[in-house]
């Protein structure tokens, strides 16, 4: 059994996703397990990951005007505003993704469906330096 966990930063431009399938699939491949999972970790409060759709980027326009409508800035009702109007918003909007995720990995690769990519899914209006925590663990 063998267990890798490796780190890397995504400079995002303000809300919306940004892929990282291949920054996590080279972790995957430098860890050279060949079965096992591989998990898959956002360090932050205000962005999330999606497994989403990847072939067609307007998949992508309506999952983020999705939650434009979901969970909108400005509600009077919010409390925490500290760092602005997104403040709320982009903790709820983590909390109803997920900061992490856990793929299945055969014959050295990430098990995803032929549509999947893995997203960090940025929910603050300013750019941001994201960190990410991906753990392999499996037979070589």
């Amino acid at each position: 059994m063998k267990a890798i966990t490796a780190s890397f930063l995504v400079h995002t431009r303000g809300k919306g996703t940004v892929e990282i399938t291949q920054a996590v699939a080279r972790i995957l491949q430098e860890s050279g397990v060949r079965t096992g999972t591989a998990t898959v970790f956002l360090q932050h409060t205000s962005a999330s990951l999606v497994i989403y759709e990847n072939a067609d980027p307007s998949a992508r326009v309506d999952l983020h005007e999705f939650f434009e409508r979901l969970v909108p800035e400005g509600c009077d009702y919010f409390v925490h505003t500290d760092e602005g109007p997104d403040d709320t918003p982009s903790h709820l909007r983590m909390v109803l993704t997920r900061t992490s995720e856990v793929i299945p990995v055969a014959q050295g690769r990430l098990q995803l469906g032929t549509w999947q990519g893995i997203f960090l899914f940025e929910h603050r209006r300013a750019p941001h330096t994201r960190t990410v925590v991906v753990s392999v663990l499996g037979a070589e």
